[in-house]
């Protein structure tokens, strides 16, 4: 009897119960497979677990690195804000780089401005695009009036123009500005090129007789730092004599020397410096701290900065515009062409022309400051000479710092009413500076009141 097999089952031929082709069972094994993959889903699972707990396990070295240097990032970053949100009267600009000095990168910045000015450096050879403006001194400021003409210094002789140079109307002529005071001429001013070569500019000067002015050193708000008893701007009860008022020098990190006001001082007066001196009777005098000025119960304020650039080899003159036959003429001191030790300022020193000031004494006493742009240490100590200075030191340098501003009331005796006028119109601080806090010292000039 012959046997009937399913279709497509070959004849004679029985599969075990626990056999399939191949060894498995068509459904378990199905179930094996789908297990297999969920385990090898499970492990790898696992695997990337423990790589990644692996990860975030972080050596405590590197914690603390990480922790470092955050707090290294953040306490410059708070530091920096904190100064852009309170050096208020300064711009932006000036208040980074003020940031920047007192935080130990000086030295970065200075290599940036010398590398911007070397590559801007001022026009060689032309004529100024401007003239020199005629001076209506009957609004010039405050006068005060005498029976008879006080003790006063003769008027300055007019300033030498650089060889070569044909002069401009009024170049080296002293015109006087300001307030009669006492029957007399107080202040002179004139301008003239800073060399035969940067002829396109015109340079400031400003003569004073401390015979009828008074010199009176104020501090700023950051610099030279300390507790002063003196406010950073002229007061309101002394503007109706305030007839004008220049920048002071350095930073005191940068001035090599000290800063002393009504008894106190700050940083260390250093012997050699140069020092612009103020007196209880309000003269002022430039020397050599230690061999041409030193402390006396008279002093009443010491600005030093670096050395002194033209010198007469101490002794006369006197302070207090109090002539003395025996004075020296001054002369350039040695080492300004190459700017020996950074004594006039390591920032450009002397391969660079900027903007410079500077303030001296001359042989009768009288009080000089000069500034502009086209300036080397050399140049300024000869611009200096040439209106007679027997000692001379370097002020302030760079565009932003360099301020002389004439000041007179527009209303009469209201000292709300004080108005400024700069002596450059291509100053770049602003005509009204000192009339509010400001961040740098300065000196301020009074008429007398005789």
């Amino acid at each position: 009897m012959s046997s009937t097999t399913p279709n497509g089952t070959p004849p004679d031929h029985e599969t075990p119960d626990d056999e399939t082709p191949g060894g498995a069972d068509p459904i378990v094994g199905d179930a094996s497979v789908e297990s297999s993959a969920i385990v090898e889903k499970v492990r790898g699972s696992r695997l990337k677990r423990k790589t990644w707990t692996h990860c975030k396990a972080r050596p405590t070295w590197m914690k603390v690195s990480a922790v470092v240097l955050i707090v290294l990032l953040l306490i410059p970053t708070i530091s920096f804000t904190y100064s852009m949100a309170t050096l208020s009267n300064l711009s932006f600009t000036e208040r980074g780089a003020e940031w920047m000095r007192s935080n130990h990168l000086g030295g970065v910045l200075n290599t940036v401005e010398g590398w911007w000015l070397s590559r801007n450096q001022p026009k060689e050879g032309g004529d100024p695009d401007r003239g020199i403006e005629v001076i209506d001194n009957e609004s010039a400021g405050p006068t005060t009036t005498v029976k008879v003409v006080v003790p006063h210094l003769p008027k300055p002789q007019n300033v030498a123009v650089p060889e070569g140079v044909t002069p401009v109307f009024l170049e080296g002529v002293w015109q006087p500005v300001g307030p009669i005071v006492g029957g007399a001429q107080s202040m002179y001013t004139t301008q003239v090129r800073p060399d035969s070569v940067h002829t396109s500019i015109l340079d400031g000067l400003v003569w004073m007789d401390p015979k009828l002015a008074i010199f009176d050193l104020f501090p700023g708000s950051e610099e030279p730092g300390g507790k002063f008893d003196k406010p950073s701007q002229v007061p309101m009860e002394q503007r109706i004599d305030l007839i004008a008022a220049f920048n002071g020098g350095f930073r005191m990190d940068d001035a090599k020397g000290g800063f002393y006001l009504n008894r106190v001082t700050k940083g260390t007066l250093r012997d050699g410096a140069a020092s612009f001196v103020t007196y209880k009777n309000g003269t002022a005098t430039v020397g050599q701290w230690g061999r041409d000025v030193t402390m006396t119960p008279d002093v009443v304020g010491v600005r030093q900065n670096l050395d002194l650039m033209v010198d007469n080899g101490g002794g006369a003159p006197n302070p207090g515009g109090v002539p003395a036959a025996t004075a020296a003429p001054g002369a350039l001191v040695p080492g300004l062409v190459d700017n020996v030790d950074g004594k006039w300022g390591a920032t450009f020193g002397n391969k660079v022309y900027a903007w410079r000031s500077a303030v001296c004494v001359t042989n009768d006493g009288a009080i000089v400051y000069g500034y502009g742009d086209g300036l080397s240490s050399l140049s300024l100590a000869n611009l200096m000479l040439r209106t007679g200075c027997a000692r001379a030191m370097q002020l302030d340098i760079n565009t932003v710092w360099m301020t002389f501003n004439f000041y007179t009331s527009t209303r009469f005796l209201d000292p709300s009413s004080v108005e400024g006028r700069k002596l450059l119109p291509e100053q770049f601080k602003g005509a009204n500076r000192y009339l509010s806090n400001d961040a740098r010292d300065f000196v301020a000039v009074f008429a007398r009141k005789l």
